[in-house]
């Protein structure tokens, strides 16, 4: 029983030890995510939101908005008594107003055609890869064209044909007239028995 029981205590420590190291990360399983201390957006979303940004920007009712508003912020500092002036004439809120959003519009612009680039390197392939699919089309069915044109070029037509039977009828013709010419007319065969055959017959 103190042999086994020592052998035991021998044991412990090692399993002790071999359950204390750390393990490594499995890779059959995914990594737990990681907190960031920055906050985490969808990429796609906003440069879906700067391209928007972008359209409204480049049409004509921003432009005729923003001239409305200048007008009105002028005319409101300029003309209302001096109390209810919320920016006096050299107008620094304003210009620092104009200035934040230009400083706002110009990266959106700037992400919107990155994105609108990257849509057109794509669809620039796209046009490559199917440029390239029509023409080894067009070379596959021109040299099958060729082929066609080389085949048909040795089968024999209707007047090649037709030709060649009459040559065929002026030669028959020629050598019927020439035996004509030397035995007078076609003599009748008589189909030769064999000497013996008669009497086999009977």
């Amino acid at each position: 029983m103190a042999p086994e029981r020592e052998g035991v205590r021998e044991r412990l420590p090692a399993g002790a030890t071999a359950s204390g190291r750390p393990r490594a990360p499995r890779l059959d399983q995914p990594r737990p995510p990681r907190r960031r201390i920055l906050p985490e957006w969808d990429p796609d979303a906003f440069g879906r939101l700067s391209e928007r940004v972008a359209r409204f920007i480049g049409t004509g009712r921003f432009l005729v908005w923003m001239t409305v508003v200048i007008i009105m912020w002028v005319l409101w500092n300029v003309s209302v008594p001096k109390e209810l002036r919320f920016d006096e004439y050299p107008f620094i809120f304003l210009t620092l107003a104009l200035s934040l959003q230009a400083s706002y519009a110009a990266p959106l612009i700037l992400l919107a055609q990155n994105r609108q680039d990257d849509r057109d390197r794509v669809n620039l392939e796209q046009d490559r890869k199917q440029n390239e699919r029509s023409i080894a089309d067009t070379e596959y069915l021109t040299r099958e064209i060729a082929a066609l044109r080389i085949g048909l070029g040795e089968v024999a037509t209707r007047d090649w044909i037709r030709s060649e039977l009459q040559d065929m009828i002026k030669e028959l013709e020629g050598r019927q007239n020439g035996h004509k010419d030397q035995h007078g007319a076609f003599p009748v065969m008589r189909a030769e028995r064999p000497p013996g055959r008669d009497a086999d017959d009977h």
